[in-house]
């Protein structure tokens, strides 16, 4: 499974933590037909579709971007010791598979620079915070945390009224040590890393765009989850905040990408996840990067 990627002056590393048949296809992506299905099949199973259970498989993961300034976590997975009532593969686990898969890529948590959560759910959060004599405290002892001021201020509000674990536990934490920094979905951090606005799938959700003088990756976070909705970007995910929107970043993206050099780097698309955007009749596809 290929983890590990040279673009120019950057190295980008896939941070594998869970990859399995996460939950039923057609509950995921409820406007999904069987007849959509039926003709997509023979390429989406196994990677992507599970055909013994029906469910969708999904790869979570954080990436490491490489520049020559900064070590750029984007996105925190699932993390250890949080609660996932709902999720019993992610609750409460203990193992080590994030950190061995960060050491394998030649880091420890004193090397990352820079956390970015392209939104606040809880699997894109988790490993901001680690469990330390019953205090949650930040996993990255010298790394800014890079928020949308806009999706805190919505999850904030959220959290008052129905607590939500995911807050309590992997960014309130942060935003109490004074390590986040709370920004618009389209600050530039410097010369290789920017942020795109992505919004739909979450209210301020944004991609992470790398590379000097042009984009020459993109993250997309949860902007997409199944190699499906390239093909049909009108399929959407059960929990996107803003359906219509959610579509219409999705086109957008897939065609501000299609047909380029950019390197896309999917969240939960099976492995190995990372390739190039290419049209596909009225949609697109993911041709992936090969060994």
């Amino acid at each position: 499974m290929r983890t590990s990627f040279a673009v120019n002056d950057m190295t980008i590393h896939r941070i594998v933590e869970q990859e399995y048949g996460f939950t039923p296809l057609f509950e995921f992506l409820p406007t999904l037909t069987q007849e959509q299905l039926e003709e997509n099949r023979s390429w989406m199973q196994p990677a992507a579709y599970d055909s013994s259970t029906g469910n969708v498989v999904l790869c979570f993961q954080s990436y490491v971007v490489k520049t020559p300034h900064h070590n750029i976590l984007v996105d925190a997975c699932i993390g250890n010791n949080k609660t996932f009532g709902h999720r019993p593969a992610w609750n409460g686990k203990t193992d080590d598979n994030w950190m061995r898969a960060l050491k394998a890529a030649g880091l420890s948590v004193e090397d990352i620079d820079f956390v970015m959560c392209t939104h606040l759910h809880g699997d894109h959060v988790g490993w901001n915070t680690r469990l330390e004599n019953g205090r949650w405290v930040p996993t990255f002892p010298k790394a800014r945390y890079l928020f949308s001021k806009k999706e805190y201020a919505y999850w904030a509000e959220v959290h008052q009224k129905t607590p939500q674990d995911p807050i309590s536990e992997s960014v309130l934490p942060i935003i109490e040590a004074n390590k986040a920094e709370l920004v618009t979905s389209d600050h530039a951090l410097n010369d290789h890393i920017r942020l795109t606005p992505t919004p739909g799938h979450t209210p301020d959700h944004f991609a992470v765009c790398a590379g000097r003088g042009g984009d020459q990756a993109v993250f997309t976070g949860d902007l997409i989850h199944s190699p499906i909705q390239a093909r049909y970007p009108e399929l959407v995910m059960r929990v996107d905040t803003d359906p219509d929107q959610a579509i219409a970043t999705r086109r957008r993206f897939f065609e501000r990408y299609c047909d380029t050099d950019t390197l896309c780097c999917t969240m939960h698309f099976p492995s190995p996840s990372v390739g190039h955007i290419k049209r596909w009749g009225s949609g697109f596809r993911l041709e992936y990067v090969k060994d």
